[in-house]
């Protein structure tokens, strides 16, 4: 449980939700999933059948468990994310040894964090801090959940892979996954910054997956007009590369997440949040799944009008008409319950 508190003054949150930090399409995924009553339990079902334990026991077996007597800070750091975004259930987390920098959360009933001794070697302090509350978050908004599921599509795809036609169903369902896990990796970034309080550790996490640890010979703003040079790259033939370069991977561009964390840390979010102003845990019952849908609508709309990408300059007119029908269907859905809302349960 979580007892103890951080190890510098940090702001704590009280009953947060998940949705305070959510990406507005991530959000509205996971507000419609936990609206159907029973489809948590029917997944970790469906988890249990492809033998969830077999992840746990691997880690167990395989790697090493941080606590009191092992990797200290890292035990100690989990449990101050925890404190900070009031998850009450500290997770497990697994020291693996691998030099590819990376964290996950895996699991159901008990989710557990992996970090690779890549990511060890990578980052200071107060920037493995970010990466450790970014995982947190993944918990808390339980993607942990979906991830494992992912996993588990990944896996089952791969044994389908000799069969004709056998793995172009999984196929299409692992890329809306991956869409969603974009997001939810945006969503996780912010719950980082949340955790660790410390913007400048969010973007060093970033630039680092990206340059290594020669920080001395990059520069934040640098970085940052990297990311724009990126967003306007080439023309419309770039512009289509770049999304089926995208197709593919389960985490957005590390340029794009660091302009993004920086955006929202800059618009206003972030320091709503640090006042106190936030969505409480205990009112996620009332959560619209319409209202969240069109809101999802509406951030894809605003993403179109800030980008300079020249492929979605193209097709922007087709794109802001198909989130205004979008909306429109949101908006009469909602007419048509009058007194009622669609609320997550």
């Amino acid at each position: 449980m979580t007892e103890n508190t951080p190890d510098r003054a940090r702001t704590r949150f009280p009953g947060i939700s998940s949705r305070a930090y959510e990406h507005p399409a991530d959000r509205s995924a996971l507000v419609a999933l936990r609206s159907l009553s029973g489809f948590d339990v029917v997944l970790r079902k469906l988890s249990g059948l492809f033998n969830e334990r077999a992840f746990r026991l691997h880690f167990l077996a395989g790697s090493v468990r941080a606590g009191e007597g092992q990797f200290r800070h890292l035990y100690d750091m989990t449990r101050d994310a925890c404190y900070i975004l009031d998850l009450a259930e500290v997770p497990e987390v697994y020291v693996k040894q691998d030099p590819t920098p990376n964290a996950m959360a895996l699991g159901s009933d008990r989710p557990f964090i992996v970090v690779n001794t890549g990511l060890l070697d990578l980052l200071d302090e107060e920037e493995l801090r970010a990466v450790i509350g970014h995982e947190v978050g993944h918990i808390l908004s339980g993607h942990a959940v979906y991830q494992t599921m992912m996993q588990i599509l990944l896996s089952l795809g791969a044994r389908l892979a000799w069969l004709p036609l056998g793995n172009i169903a999984i196929g299409g369902i692992i890329i809306g996954l991956k869409e969603w896990f974009r997001k939810a990796e945006l969503s996780a970034d912010r719950a980082g910054l949340l955790a660790g309080q410390d913007l400048e550790a969010s973007k060093r996490v970033l630039m680092k997956l990206a340059g290594g640890t020669r920080l001395h010979e990059m520069s934040t703003e640098a970085f940052l007009e990297q990311a724009r040079e990126y967003d306007a790259a080439g023309d419309v033939r770039d512009g289509l590369l770049k999304f089926l370069n995208l197709l593919p991977q389960s985490h957005p561009e590390v340029v794009v997440r660091f302009a993004e964390i920086d955006r929202w840390a800059r618009e206003g979010d972030y320091q709503r949040i640090l006042a106190g102003e936030y969505p409480r845990r205990a009112e996620d019952g009332e959560a619209s799944v319409t209202d969240e849908m069109r809101n999802a609508a509406q951030a894809y709309k605003e993403s179109w009008e800030r980008t300079a990408d020249p492929f979605i300059g193209k097709v922007r007119g087709a794109a802001d008409a198909a989130a205004d029908v979008a909306a429109g269907i949101f908006d009469r859905v909602n007419r048509r319950r009058d007194g009622g809302t669609t609320t997550a349960n």
